[in-house]
C-alpha cells in the first residue's frame, strides 16, 4: 500500500499521543498545502516572508518549508524510498543533474505554469525550470586589501594571509576551485593544480571553514576574501559589512538555480502553483530588493544597477560549467578536501 507523507505524519504524530508525549498536532489537508525544499539561511528567510504569503493570496495554498543544503536534499529523497519527503526541490546544476539521473523528479509540465514564456528558454529543462540566477567570483574587504584581479591573487600576498577556504560541498565552492585548477593549467576534471596551491597556502591562510560558516567568518573580521556569489556579497553589505565583489579576469561564474517537482509528489498541482508564484514578475521583483538580492529570471522584471548583469541573456558571456563531466568525480574531490584540508 501507498502510504503518503500525510497520513504518515498524522500517524507518527498520534503514535506519539499514545506514547504519553503529549504531542499537539494538526493534520495536514488533502489541498491547499505544499511542502518544498529549500536552501537555509537567505533562501528560507526571503522565502517565508515573501514568496509564503504571495502563494497563500493567489491560491491559499499554505507553504511549508524544509530547509536543507542540495545534497541533503538528494540524500533525504534517495533514503525515503517511495514516500516523497517534500514536493518540490530546489537545487543548483551539478545536485540537479544528480537528481535527474537518479530518477528523482517527475517530468516537467511548462505549459502548467503561466509563467513559462517568461523565462530564459535555454534553461527550462525535461524536469525543471530557473528560478534565480547566480554569479560566483572573488569577495574581498576593500579597506583591507586591492581589488584582486585573479584567482592566482588568491594565493599572494596581501591576499593569502587573510584568505578563507571551502571545499567542493557547494556549487560556488566547485566551480571556484575549478577555476582555481585551471588558472594553474588544470581542467574542469583535473583540480590537481588547486590541490598543490592549496597545500602551499595552508599554513598561510587565516581560515579553512565548512560553506556555511564562511559568510559569518567574514563579519567578524576572521577574513578578508574568499570565493562566494554575489547574493552573499550583497547580504553583508546590506549589514553594513565592508566587503565589494570583483571579478577575476578569466570571468566570473555563473549558473542558475532551479526547481523540480519530485517523482510521486504528493501535492503536483499546487507544486506547480508553487512554482508559478516564485517566478512571477511581483514576486521576482521582490526578491531582488535587498536584503535579499536575488537575481531574476523572469524577463518582465527588469534587473536593479547594482545587479553584476545588466539583463539574464548576459549570463552567456560568464564562465560556466559541464556538471556532467565533474559529478562523477565531485564526492572524490570532497573526501580529498575533507581530509587533506579541512582536517
Amino acid at each position: 500500500m501507498h502510504l503518503k507523507r500525510r497520513d504518515f505524519m498524522v500517524s507518527s504524530l498520534l503514535a506519539s499521543a499514545a506514547l504519553g508525549t503529549g504531542a499537539a498536532f494538526r493534520p495536514a489537508h488533502a489541498a491547499g498545502r505544499v511542502t518544498a525544499a529549500i536552501y537555509p539561511g537567505a533562501w528560507d528567510e526571503a522565502f517565508r516572508s515573501i514568496v509564503a504569503p504571495a502563494l497563500m493570496d493567489a491560491h491559499g495554498i499554505q507553504l511549508d518549508l524544509d530547509p536543507l543544503y542540495a545534497v541533503d536534499q538528494i540524500a533525504k529523497a534517495r533514503a525515503a524510498r517511495g514516500l516523497a519527503p517534500f514536493d518540490v526541490f530546489v537545487l543548483d546544476p551539478g545536485p540537479a543533474a544528480t537528481g535527474e539521473e537518479m530518477g528523482l523528479f517527475a517530468p516537467f509540465e511548462v505549459a502548467k505554469l503561466s509563467n513559462a514564456d517568461k523565462l530564459p528558454s535555454a534553461f527550462v529543462g525535461t524536469y525543471g525550470v530557473p528560478v534565480a540566477a547566480q554569479v560566483v567570483g572573488i569577495a574581498y574587504n576593500p579597506s583591507k586589501l586591492p581589488t584582486p584581479t585573479s584567482w592566482a591573487d588568491l594565493f599572494e600576498e596581501p591576499f593569502v594571509s587573510r584568505l578563507g577556504l571551502t571545499g567542493f560541498q557547494t556549487t560556488f565552492g566547485t566551480a571556484s576551485l575549478i577555476e582555481i585548477a585551471k588558472t594553474f593549467g588544470g581542467s574542469e576534471t583535473d583540480v590537481e593544480p588547486a590541490f598543490e596551491k592549496i597545500r602551499e597556502a595552508l599554513p598561510k591562510v587565516a581560515a579553512v571553514a565548512q560553506p556555511q560558516a564562511m559568510v559569518g567568518l567574514f563579519q567578524q573580521g576572521e577574513i578578508d576574501v574568499m570565493y562566494g556569489n554575489t547574493q552573499a556579497v550583497a547580504t553583508l553589505q546590506g549589514r553594513g559589512v565592508d566587503i565589494a565583489f570583483a571579478k577575476p579576469a578569466s570571468g566570473a561564474i555563473a549558473f542558475v538555480t532551479t526547481m523540480h517537482v519530485a517523482k510521486d509528489a504528493e501535492f503536483p498541482d499546487e507544486a506547480y502553483k508553487y512554482i508559478d508564484t516564485v517566478v512571477s514578475a511581483d514576486v521576482q521583483t521582490q526578491l531582488m530588493q535587498p536584503p535579499n538580492n536575488f537575481i531574476p529570471v523572469n524577463a518582465d522584471v527588469d534587473l536593479l544597477p547594482s545587479l553584476p548583469m545588466a539583463a539574464l541573456a548576459e549570463i552567456e558571456t560568464f564562465v560556466r560549467h559541464d556538471w556532467s563531466v565533474i559529478n562523477p568525480q565531485r564526492p572524490g574531490w570532497i573526501e580529498r578536501f575533507n581530509r587533506e584540508v579541512q582536517a
